[in-house]
């Protein structure tokens, strides 16, 4: 129990790398097309994108949930990670690949540890 929200952390950021291979360069033609469709239902871009991130935080559920046998994890997970992105996107930051891995590790880490360590 004292690694877990390490091991949290650790799948969380396997999940979303996971999650950007497999729908950013395996289905990447059905991805824009469900892009599209998701514009015209919702009407704007930023509703899309909404969307997209709570499609992803869906995955995370899903994936974590199954991984660690636990709703709430994957939940949690899921949620977190959901904040994360919203917040660096809303807040304009401009980072590279590592710089984004870096930030959603620490966040969720630290999340997780504070979490946990009740």
């Amino acid at each position: 129990m004292e690694m877990l929200w390490f091991y949290i952390a650790v799948i969380l950021a396997i999940s979303d790398e996971a999650h950007n291979q497999i729908f950013w360069k395996v289905f990447f033609d059905f991805y824009v097309l469900l892009a599209g469709i998701i514009q015209k239902i919702v009407g704007s871009t930023i509703r899309m994108w909404m969307v997209h991130e709570f499609l992803e935080a869906v995955f995370h559920f899903i994936l974590l949930s199954l991984l660690f046998l636990s709703l709430e994890i994957g939940f949690l997970a899921a949620t977190i990670h959901l904040v994360v992105d919203l917040y660096h996107e809303v807040a304009g930051l401009e980072m590279t690949w590592l710089q984004h891995r870096v930030l959603h590790f620490t966040v969720e880490s630290l999340f997780f540890l504070m979490l946990l360590g009740i």
